[in-house]
């Protein structure tokens, strides 16, 4: 539809325009600096920045239930810079100009309802979120989004330029970045930092495939990220990893779109994510924050952070019911199926600290908490829900084990409904499932396959077949019909079928 063809109340809404003041604010001596040139920690205290505008009240002007027809109607637009996460544009960058949005299709990923048997496997009904469908096949694009769409306006404001953008990254962040850096390629590069031989094949190959520059790095995550954080320090780089503040902004439409999806009821709800470097909880809770104080929302539903027990620093971190006598402390992590959360700094951990408390708060009672899953449980429930018509990844399954041991310790109840995150495409992730099936596993990561769950190729070729048909030599006459009567006997009998 085209915008004259809306009520004549809403088209005013329609089409957004700049507006607005954002600055980053530090979560540690709330020192707030201006937008006009990147930034990453405070320059005064070191501590992580959030985005802030300081005239947020000015959204509360327009009625909660008039922003949910604005942004219901603006999903019938056709115009490409409100078809992916701008569509909440107020909320995630108002000073952006629509024509400086990068839209690669990223957001909009669909939330497809569980079937009978995994719900009473669950003990709830619930829901995979499916970001896997994202661009570059998982949720980091909407973060990536976010960050090089306000690169482009800085490149185009003539505060930047010849910008070469670095992440350090477990394999989704390094595709996103890649992918979106490769769209500005007239003005900025990339680069990405791998921890060596922890990376699946499938995506180290996305940023190869985009052009990035690529650096296996000895060791895990963590390390990676402290070089890529000493390059942003004394070197002029773009960091874009989740310490970047515009991509939490732009992974807050996460929460938006299934405030949306839901009608925006989010009574009895439950939202599940795994926790990794904390970027995603963060936005998560900042997003529902943000549309719950406009009146968008009238219930912050229930978040459920993951962590596996082999790098589970926040679950530590929680098990102190004192918030006076909580103290942070990095874990050294294990080898871990869901390698994207195998972080043992988080470096949205102050992030998370301050908006779990603002979150609680406004709830009026507790409302978010961390499960802790073993790496079986992941594998397994990873396994289970394939099996049961999703693509969930690995870290789909972590969510998946996280709600039913959410389920078991009284944390999430049966009149509930959960959404959860598949953060990436179950393909990227198909050489844990070819471990499992070969019980290829190293020990290191405590995984046994259930024989239930294991599955192979079966080659049939019928002993009795004198000629079977080979690339480029076909079979003809009595040989084809012999191969085809004889394979399909062989079919049916591993199958048990009867005859019509």
């Amino acid at each position: 539809m085209k915008p004259h063809d809306f009520p004549d109340y809403i088209q005013p809404h329609l089409i957004p325009e700049p507006s607005g003041n954002l600055i980053y604010r530090c979560l540690g001596c709330n020192a707030e600096f201006g937008i006009e040139k990147l930034l990453y920690i405070c320059p005064h205290c070191g501590k992580v920045l959030l985005l802030h505008d300081p005239d947020f009240d000015r959204l509360k002007k327009i009625p909660g239930p008039t922003w949910r027809q604005i942004f219901d109607y603006r999903r019938m637009l056709n115009i490409p810079a409100l078809k992916g996460i701008y569509r909440y544009h107020e909320f995630i960058g108002p000073v952006m100009p629509l024509d400086a949005v990068i839209y690669l299709g990223e957001g909009h990923t669909p939330v497809v309802e569980s079937n009978r048997r995994l719900q009473e496997l669950a003990g709830c009904r619930f829901y995979f979120k499916n970001d896997g469908q994202n661009p570059s096949a998982s949720f980091k694009d909407r973060g990536m989004a976010s960050a090089l769409s306000y690169i482009q306006y800085l490149i185009r404001q003539g505060h930047v330029s010849d910008v070469l953008a670095i992440c350090a990254s477990t394999g989704d962040t390094s595709a996103a970045a890649a992918l979106y850096a490769s769209y500005l390629i007239d003005h900025v590069t990339s680069a990405v930092l791998l921890p060596q031989g922890k990376v699946t094949p499938q995506q180290l190959a996305q940023p190869l495939g985009s052009g990035a520059s690529v650096f296996e790095i000895p060791g895990v995550f963590d390390d990676c990220m402290k070089i890529v954080e000493a390059l942003s320090e004394n070197y002029n780089v773009a960091l874009l990893n989740s310490k970047n503040a515009w991509r939490i902004l732009g992974q807050e439409s996460y929460s938006y779109e299934i405030a949306q999806d839901f009608e925006y009821d989010m009574a009895n709800k439950t939202v599940v994510v795994p926790i990794g470097n904390a970027g995603n909880i963060t936005a998560v809770m900042s997003g529902f924050l943000k549309f719950y104080d406009t009146g968008i929302i009238d219930v912050l539903p229930k978040i459920i952070g993951v962590q596996s027990e082999h790098a589970n620093p926040v679950y530590k971190y929680y098990l102190e019911p004192d918030a006076e006598k909580r103290r942070f402390t990095p874990v050294h992590v294990r080898p871990s199926v869901a390698q994207a959360a195998m972080i043992g700094n988080p470096v949205s951990m102050p992030r998370v600290i301050y908006l779990v408390d603002e979150y609680n708060k406004k709830a009026g009672r507790q409302q978010v908490f961390v499960s802790e899953v073993t790496e079986q449980e992941i594998m397994d429930c990873q396994l289970t829900a394939n099996r049961n018509g999703h693509v969930a990844c690995t870290h789909g399954g972590e969510c998946l084990a996280g709600l039913i041991a959410a389920r078991k310790n009284g944390l999430v109840f049966e009149g509930e409904t959960a959404v959860l995150d598949s953060t990436a495409h179950a393909l990227k992730f198909s050489g844990f499932q070819d471990m499992y099936f070969s019980d290829r596993f190293p020990p290191e990561y405590e995984v046994t396959p259930d024989p239930a769950l294991v599955n192979s190729p079966q080659l049939v070729r019928p002993a009795d077949l004198k000629a079977v048909p080979e690339a480029g030599k076909p079979l003809e006459g009595d040989d084809l019909s012999r191969f085809v009567h004889r394979t399909s006997a062989e079919i049916a009998a591993i199958l048990h079928l009867e005859k019509v």
